[in-house]
């Protein structure tokens, strides 16, 4: 599933095509994805202006004129992407799993559920073939109450977030590290990938308890925390199967991964060292967590 720095470069791309650009026909191609849409959804959207966009956590809004706005989470499979005017008007997209192209030879339109299309010919579209994404629309200056929103930590890129609010957010936390970050009450926005990645740039097993975290462990995760995102949104985000940056190209920052699905791999820390067994695998919560047992404590 997408993660902060894919949702980020996703909002980027869309910001600058779009931000300005007033929305001549909006269309809908089912009823909903994960939810239904909004009841006449591509009638509210038809002829508003697009004021910028804004990410929390990894959900995108796009405030429209008018005071509302248009909350976008990519699910499992979304991807939004931008065609330019003139462009093939039928969406191209790679099977899940190969990403030799990540336009891919698949015809798409069948999973393009929702379009839009600018009074200078831009098209975006959101293709979903699992459906697990979800679109809504709300008044702008309700965003931070909707439920999907409400009671999120930080945003990690934000100066709010210090090793002393993260202290306090892990204090007496019986549960492993990995899994308190990835609780969207504590941090918003991180995932598997960039945990993991974290975890290891700041020496800290994911197996310890979040609640032994506060304090000088505390000063070295939260700025490692910053500089992996700041990292990953710099290449373009992660793809690993199925997203793609809304111009169709593929992010880049998998390239980069130091433990992150190197299982096996040495470290890049210890390499040849015998005392250093090399990446290991580990299940938490029934997800895969990748990490070095030898720099990790």
């Amino acid at each position: 599933m997408p993660e902060l720095p894919e949702v980020e470069t996703v909002m980027r791309g869309l910001s600058a095509v779009l931000t300005g650009q007033t929305i001549a026909r909006a269309e809908t191609r089912r009823a909903g994805l994960r939810w239904p849409f909004p009841e006449g959804l591509a009638e509210r959207l038809s002829g508003r202006r697009v004021e910028g966009f804004r990410r929390r956590g990894k959900y995108m809004l796009m405030r429209l004129s008018e005071g509302e706005s248009v909350l976008i989470h990519l699910g499992m499979s979304g991807r939004m992407v931008a065609r330019p005017p003139g462009a093939d008007p039928v969406p191209r997209i790679a099977p899940q799993g190969a990403f030799s192209d990540a336009r891919g030879a698949g015809d798409g339109l069948a999973h393009e559920h929702l379009l839009l299309e600018t009074e200078d010919g831009w098209r975006v579209g959101f293709q979903d073939p699992r459906r697990f994404g979800c679109v809504d629309l709300m008044p702008t200056g309700a965003e931070e109450a909707h439920k999907l929103l409400a009671g999120m930590g930080p945003e990690p890129l934000e100066d709010a977030f210090t090793p002393a609010a993260l202290s306090a957010a892990l204090k007496g936390k019986a549960t492993p590290i990995k899994a308190a970050l990835l609780d969207q009450g504590v941090v918003a926005g991180l995932g598997n990938i960039y945990v993991a990645e974290a975890l290891f740039r700041s020496g800290i097993s994911p197996r310890r308890l979040a609640g032994t975290v506060p304090g000088a462990r505390a000063e070295r995760l939260v700025p490692a925390i910053k500089a992996v995102l700041t990292d990953a949104i710099e290449a373009g985000g992660s793809s690993l199967r199925d997203y793609v940056r809304s111009d169709g190209e593929l992010g880049r920052f998998q390239d980069r991964f130091e433990v992150y699905d190197r299982l096996g791999q040495p470290c890049p820390r210890c390499p040849g060292l015998p005392t250093c067994p090399g990446v290991q695998r580990i299940i938490q919560a029934g997800r895969s967590t990748f990490f070095c047992p030898r720099t990790q404590r």
